[in-house]
């Protein structure tokens, strides 16, 4: 109930938007509604035939919800701990990727497991000494980076220790990029190609951080991203400050890729796994 009130309240501005979807009296005044909230043309189109072939009329708050819950509803994300866990982390400047790092971590240590950050950010003279003030203050340890430093040697130093010191989880940090700069799309690679010199499935996860706030430039970043690295989910941050949480539906719908965690403050606890009925009962909520 604590994760629902907090999560109810984080999506405060986007359900006062929603609230118009939940009362619509007309199928024009939905569409609306689900536009202003960052739907997006193609899923509300999607949303809206089937809302028709329903038949329903004047009360689409249970038709909404079981669409949105179906459009949304995935596995939820579990670590599987029969081997080293290697993390990616992307995402643009300014997305949360570091904050988001050191709630993970703290997540995952409090959960008994052996966490290592590999601070691989070398163009951000500050990423390094973050990483390692959130280290500290959560118990984990950092193998750390200087600005101007080759990332990928950071991560294979990183890997090297994670083997020999049976560290269940890595979490590599990587400089934030935006998804139409060509060079840094292939330092990510690189980076991509460094983890699979340990192991020809790794990294186990590539996580994009998304900022809820862009709204539908949300769509074209994923996009890229997925296109030159094969991201396995995202992580969707800034929900309180935006009343466009609505884009996380085409996201998931139109490129197949799971929302994994929700960033829901600023503190180190303030992080959930995505659970889809969590989200579209908090979104719909009077």
């Amino acid at each position: 109930m604590a994760f629902f009130s907090k999560l109810t309240q984080v999506l405060k501005k986007t359900r006062r938007v929603f609230s118009g979807a939940v009362n619509a009296k007309s199928i024009d005044q939905l569409e609306g509604v689900l536009l202003l909230a960052d739907v997006g043309i193609r899923s509300t189109t999607y949303i809206l035939e089937q809302i028709r072939n329903s038949n329903v009329n004047n009360n689409y708050k249970e038709i909404l919800t079981k669409i949105l819950y179906d459009i949304l509803n995935i596995i939820p994300y579990s670590l599987k701990m029969d081997q080293l866990q290697i993390i990616m982390i992307v995402g643009i400047p300014g997305s949360g990727k570091t904050t988001t790092i050191a709630k993970l971590a703290n997540l995952w240590n409090k959960q008994g497991k052996k966490v290592l950050i590999s601070a691989s950010d070398t163009y951000r003279a500050a990423a390094a000494n973050q990483l390692g003030i959130w280290a500290e203050r959560i118990g984990v340890e950092t193998v750390y980076s200087e600005k101007g430093q080759d990332a990928g040697a950071i991560v294979f130093d990183a890997i090297q220790k994670g083997i020999s010191r049976n560290f269940d989880i890595i979490l590599i940090d990587t400089a934030g990029r935006l998804h139409t700069r060509k060079d840094l799309m292939e330092e990510a690679k690189k980076i991509k190609r460094v983890c699979q010199k340990f192991r020809s499935d790794a990294p186990n996860e590539i996580w994009l951080i998304l900022d809820a706030t862009v709204g539908q430039n949300g769509i074209e970043q994923a996009k890229k991203f997925n296109q030159e690295l094969n991201l396995t989910g995202l992580i969707v941050t800034k929900l309180d400050g935006t009343a466009k949480a609505g884009v996380i539906i085409p996201i998931v719908m139109e490129l197949q890729l799971p929302i994994r965690f929700l960033g829901l403050g600023e503190s180190t606890e303030d992080i959930q796994v995505f659970d889809s009925e969590s989200f579209v009962s908090a979104l719909l909520s009077e």
